[in-house]
């Protein structure tokens, strides 16, 4: 059976993210941290080794695959900051157009710095997510 690597840790966030190397992205993380906690209303949590994430939902898709996972979360990685936000979200195109630099894959966004962002968009972004989240997945 698949064994979900992800998974919520009992990690120190304050402590990965003092091991980020880059200053700059150190400083982002405290304050997307700040950002994070402050619009979800939920407690950091590591999820695996680098994710920290905010509150949780379970899934279970029609394969019978499920799991758990974090609603949504950010990692300060090398090259640039994961966010993490629901796939298929349908109100992340348009709030993408407002955000500011970034780029994007199929679950997340990146950017280099917070500064290259608009922090209100990251904010409807993030309640955006949840919401979404929160009734595909309603238990």
């Amino acid at each position: 059976m698949y064994e979900l690597k992800t998974k919520e840790t009992d990690h120190s966030v304050t402590q990965f993210i003092e091991s980020v190397e880059s200053e700059k992205k150190k400083q982002d993380a405290y304050e997307l941290l700040d950002i994070f906690t402050e619009t979800t209303g939920y407690e950091a949590k590591m999820w695996g080794t680098s994710i920290i994430g905010f509150g949780s939902y379970h899934y279970k898709y029609a394969t019978g695959h499920e799991g758990d996972a974090a609603l949504v979360g950010f990692s300060p990685r090398k090259a640039k900051i994961s966010l993490y936000f629901a796939p298929g979200e349908t109100e992340r195109d348009e709030l993408l157009k407002k955000f500011g630099k970034h780029t994007t894959g199929k679950a997340c966004v990146y950017i280099n710095k917070l500064d290259d962002v608009d922090r209100e968009v990251l904010k409807e972004l993030i309640v955006a997510s949840i919401k979404c989240l929160r009734e595909r997945y309603p238990n």
